[in-house]
């Protein structure tokens, strides 16, 4: 699925130069599920955002099913967000002007889905995580939960190979937390997905197959709980 070789990032502030990634080496299987921990600015999440190919390293390589997504092309790599990796942020990042249906929707339109089809599609996405009801709902008339599970929905909607989540629960309560990894949890199972989340909370990550700690751009495995491969 997944094969980074010495991945470096920098970014320069001012005269400063901050290395957020030092050098990442990390393979992730197929339908594997990694949880990330590690100290603020440590480069969590500008790693998950080198998997799902929103940034590009400074230098190394970040292969995808065979493919460097540092050396495509934008529009390569555009295609390869819009078809294969969901994404979930912890503030949700719902359009306020659009129903929960309709911001499922948003997830179809760069890949030519019929309206008949996207409504049908966004309609059977809701219903999977719960929200049959609550179709025609604004984000302000749902609650933070709803909203996650809105974001969910169109996350996996369009039938992603990977799912990246970026703290997906620290806006939420204990049990609302609970509640969603449970959730997420099933469909990581049911759809078979790869899996990788960014957290800082110990319970959620400890749900994950692998544990892996970022410090100072740096990755280390803590924990591996995965079957054993067959003989």
């Amino acid at each position: 699925m997944y094969e980074l070789t010495k991945v470096i990032k920098d970014y320069h502030r001012g005269r400063e130069v901050v290395h957020a990634l030092a050098g990442v080496d990390l393979d992730i299987t197929d339908g594997e599920w990694l949880a990330i921990q590690g100290p603020t600015g440590h480069g969590k999440s500008t790693l998950l955002q080198m998997l799902g190919g929103l940034d590009r390293p400074t230098s190394g390589s970040v292969v995808l099913e065979g493919k460097d997504l540092a050396g495509l092309r934008e529009s390569e790599i555009t295609a390869i967000r819009a078809n294969a990796i969901g994404f979930i942020f912890q503030t949700f990042n719902l359009i306020p002007t659009l129903s929960a249906q309709e911001n499922v929707e948003a997830a179809l339109v760069p890949l030519g889905v019929s309206t008949a089809d996207r409504r049908a599609m966004a309609a059977s996405a809701l219903e999977g995580v719960g929200l049959g009801d609550r179709l025609r709902h604004l984000p302000s008339q749902l609650s933070g939960g709803q909203q996650q599970r809105v974001a969910i929905a169109r996350a996996l909607v369009k039938e992603p190979m990977v799912l990246l989540a970026d703290e997906p629960t620290g806006n939420l309560d204990e049990e609302t937390r609970d509640d969603l990894m449970a959730l997420l949890e099933d469909l990581w199972r049911e759809l078979r997905l790869t899996m990788v989340i960014v957290t800082h909370d110990s319970a959620v990550a400890r749900r994950a197959q692998r544990i892996a700690v970022m410090r100072a751009g740096k990755l280390a495995i803590k924990q591996d709980t995965r079957p054993a491969p067959a003989a």
